[in-house]
């Protein structure tokens, strides 16, 4: 049994919903008080997680995919340039963060096993992770068995977002690939519990589908991982969708205040989970939620392979339709971001308007040696 089945039960009405999920619900209607809302989640935050704000940053290994995603710049038919960073590469890139001052680096790479295969992934968080304490990855989902060894070789965390969890939205969005399986992803997160992460990240895009419905779901989610993977910490994200190579237009739009008023329902009713803020979202918005709920925080973030550094150049080449098509590239040219970000503060800028806010950044919360103790 898994999420799957009480997912289909909760949308079939053959399950009821727990007070947790009645109280979620409640807290998304339009006539919520936001304000009042945004006391207690401020409150409930330093209870659980003091004045702490952890950083990180993104490091993208290749933006090579198979899938056929209409949202996403990566999609395998849209006419970009790609690269696969190779070692040494993904090496020089993560001692640029280490220098910047990050100690948490999240691993993202397109779903295409030609080029992003377990037996490289575990290569990349052995190269990192004598000098980098928290390795986390966002890559396309495996089996309980493949994870196990990324585990082994450093990787704490693990990020999956279910991209929408109404099925008929999913089917259209995902045209081909293996991310059209909707179940076989939405039981990923309990094959990475079960495989040893320390975190597991879940989430939804907004913008595909209906908000209230996304966010209840995703609340559904994290009540079962709550209940059946209590050993794993659980974190949230719920990024707005981004202006990416595509062009693809939002069918939903969720203004600010939704999109905070969702935020504050989740540390209201999660109290125990981390809530992650992107650099999707505006430098004001950032600024007005750091207080009222988020823990983990991107800053400088860079959304290609190479972003930072320039690496992988001698690598770029040009596909159209999952084609190779001739390239005259330029020094200057940089592979295809997945999205644009919006926030676009240097790390040391956003740690000085945290520690303005009274808060504390936190560039390292977990240290390897207490793997090897545990182990």
């Amino acid at each position: 049994m898994s999420f799957v089945s009480t997912f289909d039960k909760l949308n079939k009405g053959t399950l009821n919903k727990s007070h947790i999920l009645r109280r979620f619900e409640s807290l998304l209607k339009r006539d919520s008080h936001i304000e009042s809302m945004a006391t207690e989640a401020y409150q409930l935050t330093r209870q659980y997680f003091g004045r702490t704000m952890r950083l990180f940053a993104p490091l993208y290994l290749s933006n090579e995919c198979v899938n056929i995603c209409k949202y996403c710049g990566f999609s395998r038919n849209n006419p970009i340039l790609r690269s696969t960073l190779s070692l040494d590469q993904v090496e020089a890139e993560t001692r640029y963060l280490y220098d910047q001052g990050f100690r948490s680096i999240l691993l993202v790479a397109g779903e295409h096993p030609k080029f992003i295969s377990e037996s490289y992934l575990g290569d990349c968080i052995e190269r990192i992770h004598p000098f980098v304490p928290s390795v986390n990855l966002e890559v396309g989902p495996l089996e309980q068995e493949n994870y196990e060894p990324l585990v082994k070789a450093g990787a704490d965390g693990l990020i999956v977002y279910q991209e929408t969890y109404h099925r008929d939205t999913y089917r259209d969005m995902h045209v081909s690939g293996p991310k059209r399986n909707f179940d076989w992803r939405l039981e990923c997160p309990e094959r990475a519990a079960r495989a040893g992460f320390k975190r597991v990240g879940v989430g939804a895009l907004l913008g595909l589908h209906d908000w209230r419905y996304e966010a209840l779901m995703l609340a559904a989610h994290v009540e079962y991982l709550l209940k059946h993977c209590w050993k794993t910490f659980i974190t949230i994200s719920l990024p707005r969708m981004r202006p990416a190579a595509g062009e693809f237009e939002p069918l939903v739009h969720v203004n600010d205040r939704e999109y905070t008023q969702i935020l504050l329902a989740f540390r209201l009713c999660f109290p125990q989970i981390g809530i992650v803020l992107s650099t999707r979202e505006p430098a004001a918005l950032r600024d007005g939620l750091m207080p009222l709920g988020i823990t983990m925080m991107s800053a400088g973030s860079h959304t290609e392979p190479g972003g930072y550094t320039g690496q992988g150049k001698e690598s770029l080449h040009r596909t159209e339709k999952g084609k190779h098509v001739p390239f005259m590239g330029s020094d200057s040219e940089f592979a295809t971001e997945q999205f644009a970000i919006s926030d676009e503060r240097s790390p040391l800028e956003i740690k000085e308007k945290l520690v303005a806010l009274g808060l504390d950044p936190v560039w390292k919360d977990w240290d390897r040696g207490l793997s090897a103790v545990a182990a």
